[in-house]
């Protein structure tokens, strides 16, 4: 199993290593800087080298480790200055993901502020593709999105068209969350809906560019694209849906990463267990 969540990168990067054991994970996600700012200081060679000696010590998978865009960035804005900072971050992410042996970055698609999906989607493919020709082998991740109003991306169609625009396919694909999914219309309640819904996604993306999957639950209902996580088992999903999830995910040999809550509800340590014994 290959199953853990996202973790604090507080005090210096090689935190998530420890971060990540203390949680009795075998995967996880970090953020390589902090995500709510533009700037990123350059990660020191320290850093870098701890980063990689404790997660060789920890037996975590290698290939089971995935880094996330800050929240700032958006490649669908009709926006030049927004574009051209956001295409900057993404590349400079890329090539921090690949100083640290990270081979996955998440990125969400972003906005078309209301300008249209077919400009928004251009954006999109031209920044990706230009962040595509970085020299390394980092993958970019494309994550379907909540269906939220000028979002691009939460319709598995949509997604594959934009996915197959994408040039060299090999730094490219797909991290699946569950409860975007959910959101958006795609029912996984029940083993009969996961199944389906990942034959819908086979069908227009590809279940072959599927590396990543984030298992969250959904605060909302059936369509609603609100984006709420929610602890495992407890949201609009439920357990049968989520087990069945993480099930596929074994099978197919797929990470799973958790980012729900942390709250009086539950913790991190407590939906890690409860995800492994789904499994």
């Amino acid at each position: 199993m290959k199953i853990g969540c996202h973790v604090s990168i507080s005090g210096s990067i090689d935190m998530a290593i420890d971060n990540a054991v203390k949680r009795e994970c075998t995967a996880f996600q970090v953020f390589t800087r902090n995500p709510r700012g533009w700037d990123a200081k350059p990660l020191a060679s320290k850093d870098i080298e701890n980063f990689k000696s404790k997660l060789k010590e920890s037996k975590i998978d290698r290939l089971a480790t995935c880094a996330h865009m800050p929240y700032l960035p958006n490649l669908a804005t009709p926006k030049k200055d927004g574009f051209e900072k956001s295409l900057k971050t993404l590349i400079n992410e890329v090539e921090r993901c690949a100083q640290l042996g990270i081979p996955y970055l998440v990125t969400h698609l972003g906005s078309h502020l209301g300008t249209g999906e077919e400009g928004g989607i251009k954006r999109i493919v031209k920044g990706l593709t230009e962040a595509g020709k970085t020299e390394n082998d980092v993958m970019i991740l494309l994550e379907n999105t909540a269906g939220q109003k000028n979002s691009v991306g939460s319709d598995f169609k949509q997604l594959g068209e934009i996915f197959k625009q994408l040039k060299p396919t090999k730094r490219f694909g797909v991290c699946f969350d569950t409860c975007h999914a959910f959101v958006a219309g795609y029912d996984l309640r029940t083993e009969r809906d996961v199944i389906e819904t990942f034959e819908e996604f086979d069908k227009y993306v590809g279940l072959g560019n599927l590396k990543v999957i984030h298992l969250n639950d959904a605060r909302g209902d059936l369509g609603c694209n609100l984006d709420r996580h929610y602890h495992l088992g407890l949201g609009g999903i439920g357990e049968k849906g989520i087990s069945s999830v993480v099930k596929f995910a074994n099978m197919k040999e797929i990470p799973i990463i958790l980012e729900t809550p942390i709250d009086d509800e539950r913790d991190d340590f407590e939906n890690v267990r409860i995800a492994k014994n789904f499994a």
